[in-house]
Order: structure tokens, then sequence, then C-alpha cells
């Protein structure tokens, strides 16, 4: 568990002197009284000094939503590839839910996708399992490469409103 300890002294609001993460010692301001926060693989931490706040993130991971009302699509995720040319690997995890009947649908897909730099494509046929209620079976998602992107593309059922949310992970070397 982390831990903020705060030394007190005496001003209008405490100062921090320590910072303890999940694992090793507590760590205490330099001389110029900053505590630098670094981060392992696969995580970036971005500090808005203005804000007085540091979000860390998970790097190649993206949530979106989105819905369809009738047979038409929506792009719930939209993953930039970048301008150095480059493979990645992509997997997404989407739940549909029409509230009416009520029905859901799930979508796992595994995919592999590149990019020259300029222009994305996929490499081969997504693997998608599916699980859907009966009436939701028109539905589908698909990696979509668009421009030098790969969406992640939902398609509605006539007559119905379907809510989508979709989770990516994505690495590329």
């Amino acid at each position: 568990m982390s831990q903020i300890a705060k030394l007190f002294d005496g001003t209008s609001s405490p100062d921090i002197e320590t910072i303890t993460g999940d694992v090793g010692g507590a760590v205490g301001p330099n001389a110029a009284f900053n505590l630098n926060l670094l981060t392992g693989d696969g995580l970036t931490s971005t500090g808005v000094v203005g804000a007085n706040t540091i979000t860390i993130t998970l790097d190649g991971y993206a949530v979106g939503t989105g819905q369809t009302i009738g047979a038409v699509t929506a792009d719930l995720i939209t993953i930039p590839l970048g301008a150095t040319p480059t493979t990645y690997t992509i997997e997404a995890h989407i739940a549909g839910f029409e509230a009416t009947t009520p029905a859901g649908c799930g979508y796992f897909i595994s995919g592999v996708a590149k990019t020259t730099g300029a222009a994305a494509s996929l490499i081969g046929v997504p693997d998608e399992i599916v699980c859907e209620d009966a009436v939701l079976g028109a539905g589908d998602v698909d990696l979509v490469p668009v421009g030098n992107t790969i969406v992640v593309r939902a398609l509605g059922v006539a007559g119905l409103t379907v809510n989508w949310k979709a989770k990516t992970d994505s690495i590329g070397v």
C-alpha cells in the first residue's frame, strides 16, 4: 500500500515529507524539494503543473464507448499507429447491451496490424470469439484500418439501440 507522510512546519498547509510505494522504503525530496516519479515498462506518468496532478497510464491501453441506433456503425476506439513503420498486436474486448429486450453480446478479437508510417493494414484475418443473444445476432464488431489508424467498429441491429463499451491492449515493434 502506498503512503504519504506529511511534516507540518507551522505554515498554513502541511508539506509532504516522504512518499512510500508498494515496495521499497520511504522516499524524501531532493535538495530542491522535488520527488521524481519514474514508471516502469509499459507505463507513462504525465504531470500537469497547473492542476497539481500526475496521471499514470498504461501504454497501449484504450477504452471507448458508443451507441448504435439501428443497423449503423459506431467507432468505439481509434488506435493511432504512428509515423514509424511498425507491427502491432491488438487485443480487443467489446461488450454490447440492448435494454428493451434485454439482450447482450460480447466479442474478443485478436489481430495483427502494421503501418508503413503513413498507412495502416491488417496482417491476415483477426481471430474473433463471438457470444450473442439471438436478437443481436446481426450485430458485429471488427478491427478496421482507416488511414494510419486501426478502428474498433461496432455494427448495430435494425430496430434496436445497442450501447457499446470496448477496451484494447496493443504493443508494437
